[in-house]
């Protein structure tokens, strides 16, 4: 336990930036105290603040406390810091204003270079786009989502324009939802999540509609193929086909768990075919104990509808983060794993820190490369997991996939089950790609057969499960079972 008088809590001890910054420079450990059991556990603040920059605020379980030691150093290290940033212009300004004309120059032209950059990821469209006043945004996710819901009692329904509206509107929300969090990432967190929640309500309402059409079994996907290609920002390509088909597939998913005899079929699998991947995955657990329940936390089970929600708002705006480097992204540059890597932090991040968005996505977003901790995998939350695992080294994860956020940030299982499903999808889409420079499309069959040597056999990155069902969906879709 915590003995009062030794100890500060954060939220009095962090009461501005000079504060959190000397956190960072001092590398505070926080102590984290569970509410509810008492048990405690020491991470650094860093981590916890790359994580969340108000965790102290935020979480409903956790205390924080510094030591009354780091406290003083932090006080210490604040009082003699000189400010930064002028008032009314955000921490910015400093740098800039100290900048000589030349430099200025220059600092402007890198803003249009990257403007350029980012209309090349997500097509002519975004330069209107990202200039358009905020409060306009919501109006037009609004009547993207009215042209959705004309087509929801359509009879009879119709193919081409259902696919249609669903690539058409997807595309325009997404790039509203871009360009507005480009915008809020120059203000504070409170000014930005103020300014961005009309665009989150519309957007929830949009993904709502979505789910509504791709249910009816319509969607096309040769159709959305053609639509999508007529978009000429390849990332926006990209997510518009990834959060499209995850819809899809999160409804095949539901359909087939709540509808038919799969668990019990998994049931009796398990033992011949899946055992051995995920024993390999939970060594620490005896092969006898490898149980469906040691596979999903909990058991298998569908999506209720707010997580469906949730997390296909999370498939909406998975790579935000690619807009910090939309050129590497778009061309043929070597692989550099810090740049890729630096997507996830900054999608996370900024929607995190800069919205509303439920924290379902916010995960989503950050955590959808962890590969079940693969070194060829990458994912936000790894230094928080370390760090974890260093304070409490007797602790193990009890299973494969958690469908609750709490599995994950208290450590009791491996990956969160939207973040796998959108691994599968997004290596499915990369690969059958047409429209990528840099490698030739593979057939549907191909990429499964890839995938299933590559991310299973050799490496296992993605789950063995849910890869199965995937294939099984692909497959039908594809008319090739």
């Amino acid at each position: 336990m915590v003995k009062k008088g030794t100890v500060v809590l954060v939220r009095e001890a962090v009461v501005d930036n000079d504060h959190i910054n000397a956190c960072l420079q001092e590398d505070v450990a926080v102590i984290c105290v569970n509410r509810q059991t008492g048990n405690n556990k020491y991470i650094r603040f860093k981590v916890l603040y790359e994580n969340n920059s108000q965790f102290w605020l935020k979480n409903e379980s956790w205390e924080y406390f510094l030591t009354n030691e780091d406290f003083a150093k932090v006080k210490e290290a604040a009082s003699n810091r000189p400010s930064q940033w002028e008032p009314g212009f955000g921490e910015e300004y400093g740098p800039i204003a100290a900048m000589s004309d030349t430099e200025r120059a220059r600092h402007v032209s890198e803003s249009a270079s990257r403007l350029e950059s980012l209309i090349q990821g997500f097509g002519n469209d975004y330069e209107s786009i990202v200039s358009m006043p905020e409060p306009k945004r919501a109006d037009h996710i609004n009547k993207e989502k009215e042209r959705l819901d004309s087509l929801i009692g359509m009879k009879p329904r119709l193919e081409e324009p259902i696919t249609e509206a669903l690539v058409e509107t997807a595309q325009n929300v997404m790039l509203h939802n871009h360009a507005s969090l480009v915008n809020a990432m120059q203000l504070t967190s409170d000014e930005a999540k103020q300014q961005t929640q009309g665009l989150v309500d519309s957007t929830r309402d949009f993904v709502k509609s979505s789910t509504q059409l791709i249910s009816t079994n319509i969607f096309n996907d040769e159709l959305m193929n053609t639509l999508v290609a007529k978009s000429n920002g390849t990332i926006i390509q990209h997510m518009t086909r990834v959060y499209l088909n995850g819809l899809a597939f999160l409804s095949y998913y539901n359909n087939l768990v709540s509808t038919s005899s799969i668990i019990a079929k998994l049931r009796i699998s398990l033992d011949k075919r899946q055992k051995a991947f995920y024993h390999a995955l939970l060594p620490h657990i005896s092969p006898e104990d490898i149980t469906l329940e040691k596979v999903f936390l909990r058991g298998m089970r569908a999506a209720d509808e707010n997580d469906f929600f949730n997390w296909a708002t999370g498939f909406l705006i998975h790579d935000i983060g690619k807009a910090a480097a939309v050129e590497y992204h778009e061309g043929e540059e070597a692989f550099n794993r810090d740049i890729v890597m630096e997507h996830v932090k900054v999608g996370y991040t900024s929607v995190m820190e800069k919205t509303n968005y439920p924290h379902e996505a916010a995960l989503i977003t950050g955590y959808h490369h962890e590969y079940y901790g693969d070194p060829g995998g990458y994912g936000y939350f790894r230094s928080y997991l370390d760090e974890y695992k260093k304070a409490n080294p007797r602790a193990k994860q009890s299973a494969c996939i958690s469908f609750e956020l709490n599995g994950i940030l208290d450590y009791d299982a491996l990956g969160y089950f939207p973040a796998k499903v959108l691994e599968i999808i997004d290596v499915f889409d990369s690969v059958t790609d047409p429209n990528r420079k840099y490698r030739k499309a593979m057939t549907p069959e191909e990429a499964l057969a890839m995938m299933h040597e590559e991310f299973i056999v050799k490496h296992p990155k993605i789950d063995l499960i849910l890869f199965e069902i995937f294939s099984k969906f692909v497959r039908e879709k594809e008319g090739i079972l």
